[in-house]
């Protein structure tokens, strides 16, 4: 069975969702919930379902040792960033070259790069006057949001949404999508 860590730094919507996916599904477990913010609630659904979690800090996420006993050791076969708000550290990318996936709230290359997460995607999408948007599942590299595009989902957005009406619908584009292409991506990889 392969082994899943989820980094995260906030509400860990998103990770609930896969670890009960994969509770039902019995390819893979997530093993560990990773956060650099101490008071994110996916600390509290970790707990919630049983999967032991790991708050950490800035100095520590960029420590070869602390990465060695945190991930390493818990012998990890992809790493899901699920709303973590860090630049990933560029060592762990080479340990873990095309393990580490990054889920984003916009078509990318759209509406990337560093600050364009959550709530400021979808202002700048309405804003903008787009009419369609989406999610992008992406293999992380050493650039915000720029690493190879593993999949895309879009929905349309109507002249009346709002940033909040687009967040409703990305929000289930990610828990329709993210676990199945998550499961995708570890029958490939055997």
């Amino acid at each position: 069975m392969k082994r899943i860590a989820i980094f995260a730094s906030g509400s860990g919507t998103n990770a609930e969702n896969i670890i009960k996916y994969f509770r039902t599904d019995n390819s893979a477990n997530v093993v560990l919930i990773l956060s650099n913010n101490p008071d994110a609630f996916v600390l509290n659904r970790a707990s919630r379902l049983n999967v032991k979690s790991i708050v950490f800090n800035k100095e520590q996420i960029n420590n070869l040792e602390w990465a060695t006993a945190n991930l390493l050791n818990y012998n990890i076969d992809l790493i899901i960033l699920a709303g973590y708000l860090w630049k990933f550290p560029a060592y762990l990318l080479k340990t873990y070259q095309n393990k580490v996936i990054n889920l984003h709230p916009s078509l990318l290359p759209k509406y990337g790069g560093k600050g364009m997460y959550g709530t400021n995607v979808h202002k700048a999408v309405v804003s903008n006057k787009e009419t369609e948007t989406g999610i992008t599942i992406h293999y992380v590299n050493e650039y915000y949001d720029q690493g190879a595009i593993i999949f895309q989902a879009k929905c349309p957005i109507f002249q009346s949404d709002t940033f909040k009406d687009v967040a409703y619908k990305i929000r289930h584009l990610e828990l329709d999508h993210f676990p199945t292409v998550i499961h995708k991506i570890l029958c490939k990889n055997g």
